[in-house]
């Protein structure tokens, strides 16, 4: 049986014009777990200086897909820069894998870049290197505080969308047209 969802998983944090922190301006996040102590994310709209093929050399790991050697990694935020997630979608266990929601996994193993790279991984997948990282009450301040913008995860946003696409896509999953706002925000 799957973990109860924790509050904000597998929704998307869509950055407004106004946020001005650079690790997170004009990003979509993923939310893939949330408690009382904070929340971890990964930013799906940034791409790194990495591809997937430079990964896997680096990690011993031989493919005969060209495609797949030229695929962007991401840059999944400020957190363990240095450390490798697959978000992915799939029924199958890998060694290190947390459920997001149903069909929506992050694997942090070995395993399933050695099954992408064979050709046997799951269908959808995005690698980034770090996540994003809000401590216990941060993220919910940040909401208050009007930072983001939060829509239901989607599998084009996730997977499928052009990386300079996904900031706008995402916040028309909930009506907003993000060019038409200001970049700054005040109180009345």
């Amino acid at each position: 049986m799957p973990p109860d969802p924790t509050p904000l998983a597998n929704q998307l944090l869509i950055a407004l014009p106004s946020l001005a922190d650079p690790n997170f301006f004009r990003t979509v996040s993923l939310i893939c777990q949330h408690d009382a102590d904070g929340a971890m994310g990964l930013v799906i709209n940034r791409p790194s200086e990495y591809t997937l093929g430079e990964v896997f050399e680096q990690m011993g790991i031989a493919t005969e897909d060209a495609d797949l050697r030229e695929r962007l990694v991401l840059a999944g935020g400020p957190v363990h820069p240095e450390r490798g997630f697959v978000l992915h979608d799939g029924d199958r266990r890998w060694d290190s894998t947390l459920e997001i929601v149903a069909g929506l996994y992050v694997t942090t193993s070995r395993d399933v870049l050695e099954a992408l790279a064979q050709g046997m991984g799951p269908a959808h997948s995005t690698v980034v290197l770090g996540c994003a990282g809000w401590g216990a009450g941060q993220l919910e301040q940040e909401l208050v505080d009007n930072a983001w913008l939060i829509a239901q995860s989607d599998p084009d946003v996730l997977f499928s969308l052009p990386l300079d696409a996904r900031w706008q896509a995402a916040a028309g999953r909930i009506g907003v047209d993000l060019m038409r706002m200001t970049d700054y925000s005040g109180h009345a």
